[in-house]
């Protein structure tokens, strides 16, 4: 399936088994077990015990199959163990296919903070296959879609209409999950590592990691996915945008009329008081202050400072 001659270790998450040892085909296997509260450190430790029982030498490939949070640890170990192997994607959901496998970014969490400690290395190959997609659950499917949506949002207002229509419709994906997937590569391949044109990316994501970081701090992970919380991040980046006299009112209205027909949350679940300790400690903060990026119309954002 794959086409490597190199020997394979494959790294899945529990809850695609069956896919994981078809991919496998009597490789190694490792599984993952895909909550926030497992990617650490720990886990890369056993992991990297485990390649080393298993004799994985320089010349080993590992394989990730799963969603972003398995690629992102399975990138993350490839980079680090014997300093660095090769690594190859297979992501299974709709996220990972559009957003998490393509964009060289991997790590870990700590101490609750998401990917604080990680390096950029991009996978040599990602397989996709959408009919992975036939049996995905619908808070899956709609964590995948924000950040499908948000990639066109930032690049192009012809296809992100087109992904309204087909992701409010629940219609077939398949054209525009590639669609999603070039126009990452490209601007990944522009800017590698997010010093420029590439943060536009981030739309969303300071107010969603925030929800994703004091939700762990409730007690309450996985309350909000990581998709829709950066829904409800997108839809706070544009109020602000219009509080600061960068857009209309009429994008920021037609962006929650957007949203809400495609099933994503546009309000934050929580006090703007409660997630500023976690805004400021964003890994994206330079200087006292965070990078921000604002969506002003559809097909273009700003970037300034919060």
């Amino acid at each position: 399936m794959l086409g490597w001659n190199h020997r394979r270790f494959v790294l899945y998450d529990s809850n695609v088994e069956d896919i994981a040892r078809d991919v496998a085909d009597g490789c190694p296997m490792f599984p993952v077990l895909a909550r926030e509260e497992d990617k650490t450190l720990d886990t890369v430790r056993r992991i990297c015990r485990w390649l080393l029982r298993e004799g994985a030498d320089r010349d080993a490939t590992i394989v990730a199959v799963g969603g972003g949070l398995t690629t992102d640890i399975a990138g993350f170990v490839a980079a680090i163990y014997k300093r660095g192997v090769r690594c190859v994607y297979v992501p299974t959901t709709l996220l990972a296919m559009v957003d998490a496998a393509y964009g060289g970014k991997t790590g870990v969490n700590l101490d609750g903070f998401k990917n604080m400690v990680g390096v950029f290395r991009k996978p040599d190959k990602v397989i996709i296959r959408t009919q992975y997609l036939k049996t995905l659950p619908e808070r899956e499917y709609v964590s995948g879609a924000v950040e499908l949506v948000k990639t066109f949002l930032v690049t192009n207002p012809t296809l992100y209409r087109k992904a309204i229509e087909a992701v409010s419709s629940r219609s077939d994906l398949s054209g525009l999950i590639r669609k999603a997937a070039r126009t990452k590569r490209r601007i990944v391949w522009w800017d590698p590592e997010e010093k420029g044109s590439r943060r536009k990316l981030n739309l969303g994501h300071t107010y969603g990691h925030a929800i994703e970081w004091l939700q762990q701090q409730k007690g309450k992970p996985g309350r909000y996915s990581h998709g829709e919380a950066v829904a409800m991040g997108i839809v706070r980046a544009a109020r602000l945008a219009l509080e600061r006299h960068k857009t209309d009112e009429a994008f920021v209205n037609g962006l929650v009329e957007d949203f809400r027909r495609c099933g994503f949350p546009t309000e934050l679940p929580y006090p703007e008081e409660e997630l500023k300790m976690a805004i400021d400690a964003d890994k994206k903060s330079k200087g006292g202050r965070v990078r921000f990026v604002f969506p002003v119309r559809t097909g273009q954002v700003e970037i300034g400072k919060l």
